[in-house]
């Protein structure tokens, strides 16, 4: 393909995202995956080429742009080297016209940039685009630090046990060890969660919103095994992936239990008063994760932030009821937003006298309006917010 070529294969691409993230369909990577699934003559410089277009714009342009081209116009102030591509020459996109909108404005929405924690100041903002490192979490029963580091030689101990840093890129899904179980690709800010959700020890554990099952594996590896895990969720989907995940890991403490949204009770209400720990990942904004998925800017409306909190207040109070006394609620958003997090805990703790925040004794994170804040500039990790509450 022709560099022009490329451009409007990414103008093209971006449509496609836009459109999604506008009808809350399917993310930037998969609707990816189905573009070039359909143009199998983009090779795979084409498809890198095209890549850096697409998530180049998508870093850049806060707002949702209307169209894919909106959002690369905008770009050649930035990129001047993309003007002479819009020539309608060699398949790429039609000349400028005179008049014509572009994308313009702040990486970050001007409605969300008052909404974030306060630690987050505008460096910490600015490391929300960088590129993700890939974390994994080794799973200490079958595997050792002699594996990975045979492995990987050039792997990085992080400060979590069992964690590591490879390179960027690193292929893992065909390595052994991955086949094996001894292995979960997973977010440094995802295993610190499990973490403190472990230190609580509990005989009896729910996952409230287990989603695909990470932070379940990661608790069914720090907890003996004649503890008992209940993966529940309302994505059947998702929750369908934690079987073959659970079987690879041989961790058979744990049990799946599918959701009715709207009528989560009715599947666990022989929980009530029983649990020693609730974990609730809640559903959020996803801000602590744009290094990842910087679509999501283009997915958040205020009306939709207002949703979002109303179920992250309703699952709270949910799963309190589920946990028995002396027991413990950890709950955490992938969100660096006060709406999310430090505002749920405090109106939480504010309605419910017979709760008291715990502290949690972990190597990285800032202490943080009842909870932990951990951030990409600060920590390296994904950003997220938790907190942990313990039931009088």
């Amino acid at each position: 393909m022709t560099p022009a070529a490329r451009l409007q294969a990414a103008i093209e691409l971006l449509d496609w995202i836009i459109a999604a993230a506008r009808d809350n369909g399917a993310s930037a990577d998969n609707i990816a995956k189905k573009f070039f699934k359909e143009r199998r003559y983009a090779g795979s410089g084409d498809r890198r080429a095209i890549r850096e277009h697409v998530y180049t714009a998508i870093r850049r342009w806060g707002d949702r742009p209307e169209s894919g081209r909106q959002a690369m116009l905008g770009l050649v102030a930035e990129q001047p080297e993309l003007q002479e591509l819009f020539s309608g020459a060699n398949y790429g996109p039609a000349a400028i016209g005179g008049d014509e909108p572009v994308a313009t404005g702040p990486q970050i929405p001007d409605w969300l940039t008052a909404k974030f924690a306060s630690l987050i100041d505008e460096t910490e903002r600015k490391a929300l685009f960088d590129r993700a490192p890939l974390h994994i979490r080794v799973n200490g029963r079958r595997s050792t630090d002699i594996d990975v580091k045979s492995a990987w030689p050039d792997a990085v101990t992080l400060t979590l046990p069992n964690a590591y840093e490879l390179a960027a890129g690193t292929k893992l899904e065909d390595t052994a060890l991955f086949r094996e179980g001894a292995l979960e690709i997973q977010d440094l800010g995802s295993q610190a969660i499990a973490a403190a959700s472990a230190a609580a020890k509990p005989k009896l554990a729910l996952d409230l919103c287990a989603g695909a099952g990470g932070k379940t594996l990661a608790l069914s590896a720090m907890l003996p095994p004649d503890s008992k895990i209940i993966a529940a969720d309302t994505d059947r989907g998702r929750l369908s992936r934690i079987e073959p995940r659970k079987r690879r890991a041989d961790a058979r403490n744990i049990e799946t239990v599918l959701l009715a949204p709207g009528e989560e009770m009715e599947a666990v209400s022989h929980l009530r008063s029983r649990c020693d720990l609730v974990l609730i990942d809640a559903p959020c904004s996803g801000t602590g994760t744009w290094r990842r998925n910087p679509e999501l800017r283009w997915r958040m409306t205020p009306k939709r932030l207002d949703h979002t909190t109303e179920l992250q207040q309703r699952l709270m109070v949910l799963g309190s009821e589920l946990v028995k006394p002396g027991g413990r609620l950890v709950y955490a958003v992938c969100s660096l937003l006060d709406a999310e997090g430090g505002d749920q805990a405090v109106r939480f703790l504010a309605d419910h006298p017979e709760w008291q925040e715990i502290s949690i004794d972990l190597p990285i994170g800032r202490q943080y309006r009842k909870g932990m804040l951990l951030s990409p500039h600060h920590d390296g990790t994904d950003g997220f917010y938790f907190t942990c509450l313990e039931k009088l």
